[in-house]
């Protein structure tokens, strides 16, 4: 496979990052003459007719961009994001998938420690246990393996990532041709840590948020979502790239899909927002939070209107099955390693048959489970039914039980029937609603080697998407459910 020239890509982006927005229609140019067979001439000039458009909240998206963040961030993350990771990595990944009849992801999701210093209620990772930790060494080894199956994106979650800190930004310095991303509770976060940041350039953060100050508290304690916004404030005044991530449930999704919060997150500097919904994980597991078919199908609508209008790129990880085909676990696009080293299908699926302490990363990518995963996605026809535990719970039961794969969670294993179990009654009231408000199937969608960006794919099919969610169902009119007591 021929790689991206490291010469010419340095000085495009030193040309490009200099002056972003005037330079922009030469590069897009530039690339539709790069685009031999004219496989994706359509995307550039979509691209090119979206960003240059002033009135188009892309074009404000890229002019925040240029104008508030620090050069050497937006270099980097064009150089080891969309170069290194997407144009190289992606197209590597594909090819030894097919050579090796097994999925190879875009992207590794890792815990460095269990450790947290909050208690968050529904928290999927509490189940683990707080006394692990992945050493510096082995978070070395996985990156580097990786890097060599095309691999140049990493994402760190806990457990409190930044509880480890000095040892990520080591790797951030050590492997500078890689992006890395950390969801975070915000409270570690210091002037320090941010000056080192924009050294670096490669590493971007999501602070976990729920919504308000009573909201945020409400599942992550008194005082965080004070030292939340302090943290973005902080990050802010020093020029950084990043986000939020929210977990939406029962008690807060109408707030925290807002235009107030979703406008006041823009306003303090975030550039991406990722929504997960709330999944009852453990024995203790809370099954009074999961979201009702009506509140899903609001999350569907809202954030692809807020694509069409505002200048933030959003995702959901449960609604956004068009653009994957599906499912995203099993390391089809990324799986995830946690803290002891147990490899798992996803963050949210805490079963494994493997250590990677004990296995490469190739043969953990082969691993019952993950061929499991591999010869049954996508686990149904419809986009919105991706996932195998909130939509698909008897598939879940099969892929565990024919792997042999075993609970990883140190605290109170769980069996799969039980975990099920506290899905099936809404993913079976699920089932009428995602078939209402399914996407219209597009051609551009049908082979899975499709190739663009995100966001032009995101920008285009969310006006198609809006106009479609204003034929169904209206958007509810009822007051959000009140929060119980913690």
């Amino acid at each position: 496979m021929k790689k991206v020239p490291k010469a010419a890509t340095n000085l495009l982006l030193n040309y490009f990052i200099s002056d972003p927005l005037p330079r922009l229609p030469k590069l897009l140019t530039l690339a539709e003459s790069l685009d031999r067979g004219h496989k994706r001439t359509n995307k550039i000039r979509r691209l090119r007719e979206i960003l240059m458009d002033e009135n188009n909240n892309w074009h404000l998206f890229v002019k925040k961009l240029a104008e508030e963040v620090d050069p050497k961030c937006l270099k980097k993350l064009v150089e080891c994001f969309f170069v290194n990771s997407m144009l190289d990595g992606i197209p590597l990944a594909h090819e030894l998938a097919e050579k090796y009849d097994t999925n190879i992801p875009w992207v590794i999701l890792m815990d460095p420690t269990s450790a947290c210093n909050l208690s968050c209620v529904g928290c999927w990772a509490a189940e683990y246990g707080k006394n692990f930790n992945l050493s510096y060494e082995m978070l070395d080894s996985i990156i580097r393996q990786g890097k060599e199956i095309g691999i140049h994106f990493y994402i760190f979650s806990g457990g409190e990532p930044l509880v480890r800190k000095k040892d990520i930004l080591r790797l951030c310095r050590v492997h500078q041709d890689c992006y890395f991303f950390a969801f975070t509770n915000g409270t570690l976060v210091d002037d320090e840590f941010c000056q080192e940041l924009r050294k670096l350039g490669n590493f971007a953060l999501a602070f976990s948020i729920e919504g308000s100050r009573e909201e945020t508290d409400f599942r992550r304690g008194e005082g965080t979502y004070q030292k939340v916004i302090e943290a973005m404030d902080r990050m802010k005044a020093h020029k950084l790239f990043f986000g939020y991530s929210a977990c939406y449930h029962h008690y807060n999704t109408e707030n925290v899909i807002s235009d107030k919060f979703v406008d006041d997150m823009i306003a303090r500097g975030c550039r991406y927002a990722w929504y997960f919904t709330y999944i009852p994980i453990g024995k203790s597991a809370r099954t009074d939070l999961l979201v009702t078919p009506e509140q899903r199908a609001y999350m569907y609508r809202r954030i692809n209107e807020v694509r069409a209008t505002k200048p933030l790129f959003g995702m959901d990880f449960w609604n956004d099955g068009q653009y994957a085909y599906g499912c995203v676990a099993g390391g089809k696009r990324y799986f995830h390693i946690n803290a002891a080293g147990d490899v798992e299908p996803c963050a949210f699926i805490h079963y494994s048959n493997v250590n990677i302490h004990d296995v490469s990363l190739m043969d953990a990518l082969r691993s019952p489970i993950f061929m499991q995963y591999r010869r049954r996605q996508p686990f149904n026809d419809n986009p919105l039914r991706p996932c195998p535990l909130l939509d698909n719970p008897e598939i879940l039961v099969d892929m565990v039980k024919e792997s042999k794969a075993k609970s990883t969670d140190m605290e109170a294993p769980e069996d799969v029937e039980e975990l099920t179990a506290k899905t099936r009654e809404a993913a079976r009231k699920w089932v009428p609603v995602a078939e209402k408000i399914r996407p219209r199937p597009k051609a551009a969608q049908t082979a899975q080697g499709t190739k663009t960006t995100q966001a032009a794919q995101a920008a285009a099919q969310a006006a198609e998407q809006v106009a479609q969610a204003s034929e169904q169902a209206g958007q509810s009119s009822t007051p959000p459910p009140t929060a119980p007591s913690a």
